[in-house]
């Protein structure tokens, strides 16, 4: 059998398990390149040096590098395709990416073509001390890096002493992610308009309010597919995400189409091909007015075991089978389940964490509830104001993955399995440091 060798850049042992479960598995070789720690667990970011040294592990291989596929936010979303294209591999230009992963570049390109669909924006300067008199918008609204991690440094802005908070926070972090997304856009022939606005300013946005949505797919040599879309259900306070629920049943099918269609519409404008996208949306019922947003030029690894659980396969076939030059394919409504949903285990406060569910309790959980699946995103003697990509405001200490029979029984276990976690936290000891006595500073 002639085995395909396909690179994953911060490949963990969540995704492996999931790689080898996909349909045709036994004709694939999956390689870690560079690793979690490295590439995605890390505040600092120099991109050429992870490039250089992703570049020197495929050059050093005794073997075909026959796919490189990416399932990481920034640096991991550019530097794949990026390799990808050294190697001959399909990919999305860098020029397509950046107009999605360039916040201010891609609200420009998105007005361009689809601005029924666009919030008002407006850029600034956050080490301008004047910077609030530059923006022409209306409280409330939200302030962001053009490029960051996750939520990580975006604020809601209710009024003046919002924004001077907000801004002393960005001047402190913006640099972990500007600087070396500076050293990307260097690599592009940038329009007038995006040349001025590099990796270590703001966008200011339209506060906008809604049901969250989030269609994803392919796009394969010039052909459009959209294969699922998600619910984005937040919290009680309306401030975090608290389920990703598969398939979408807050918005009408209409709706979900005209989401589809807009996201084509925008892909195709700024030349997007042989890759996968996720974007998401907000629909105003009362105005019957859908918003963008943001696009991502990625599958989503929060979607990949709730279209296992409903689907019968994960999305990560569909990037395979781009990366290897096939058309991509997903089946349809032939898992297990008839529902599914990521859920988070949240905890409101900086904390050390003192215990976290062992192997054993995770084993026992899935057991008793079949098709249910806890990760987590800390370990023991972690101070949680340190994590790196976090939202500002709430910190995500672990993931459920369960499949049901409907939507009811779905919550119903969500509830039950979030009371009897067994998280401990301590308070953060006098002078920040850890459990273990070390400094977090």
């Amino acid at each position: 059998m002639d085995v395909k060798n396909i690179f994953v850049p911060a490949l963990t042992d969540v995704q492996r398990r999931e790689l080898q479960a996909l349909p045709g598995a036994d004709g694939y070789a999956f390689h870690g390149v560079l690793d979690y720690e490295r590439l995605v667990n890390s505040a600092e970011i120099d991109f050429e040096e992870l490039l250089a040294a992703a570049r020197r592990e495929l050059e050093d291989f005794d073997g075909t590098v026959d796919a490189v596929v990416a399932h990481w936010d920034f640096p991991v979303s550019v530097m794949a395709p990026l390799l990808a294209h050294e190697f001959g591999i399909p990919a999305p230009t860098l020029s397509s990416l950046l107009k999605c992963e360039h916040k201010y570049w891609s609200r420009l390109e998105q007005r361009a073509v689809v601005p029924e669909c666009v919030p008002a924006f407006d850029v600034f300067d956050p080490f301008d001390d004047d910077a609030l008199a530059t923006i022409g918008l209306d409280f409330p609204f939200w302030v962001k890096p053009v490029k960051a991690h996750s939520s990580n440094l975006g604020f809601k802005i209710t009024d003046a002493g919002d924004f001077e908070a907000a801004v002393r926070q960005i001047r402190d972090e913006i640099h972990h992610v500007g600087d070396a997304f500076n050293d990307v856009l260097a690599r592009v022939d940038l329009p007038p308009e995006v040349a001025a606005v590099d990796g270590n300013t703001c966008l200011a946005e339209q506060f906008v309010q809604g049901t969250q949505a989030a269609p994803e797919g392919t796009m394969f040599r010039g052909s459009f597919n959209a294969h699922g879309v998600f619910d984005m259900r937040k919290d009680a306070a309306g401030t975090s995400f608290e389920r990703l629920d598969y398939p979408a049943a807050s918005v009408p099918t209409a709706v979900q189409e005209r989401m589809i269609e807009l996201t084509e519409r925008f892909m195709r404008h700024i030349g997007f091909d042989n890759g996968c996208f996720n974007a998401e949306f907000m629909w105003d019922a009362a105005q019957d007015q859908l918003w963008l947003i943001e696009v991502n030029t990625r599958i989503s690894q929060s979607h990949s075991e709730l279209f296992a659980l409903v689907d019968g396969a994960s999305n990560h076939e569909v990037a395979i089978d781009i990366a290897l030059g096939r058309e991509p394919r997903m089946p349809h409504r032939q898992g297990p389940f008839a529902v599914a949903a990521q859920c988070m285990v949240f905890h409101d406060e900086d904390a050390v964490v003192a215990r976290v569910p062992d192997e054993q309790y995770r084993a026992g959980l899935r057991e008793r509830y079949p098709g249910t699946t806890l990760t987590l995103q800390v370990k023991e003697g972690d101070r949680l104001a340190d994590l790196p990509g976090q939202d500002s405001y709430r910190y995500i200490v672990g993931k459920l993955y369960i499949g049901a029979d409907n939507r009811e029984q779905l919550v119903e276990r969500y509830e039950a399995i979030l009371a009897e976690l067994p998280f401990d936290f301590r308070p953060v000891p006098p002078g920040g440091q850890d459990a273990s006595g070390r400094g977090t500073a």
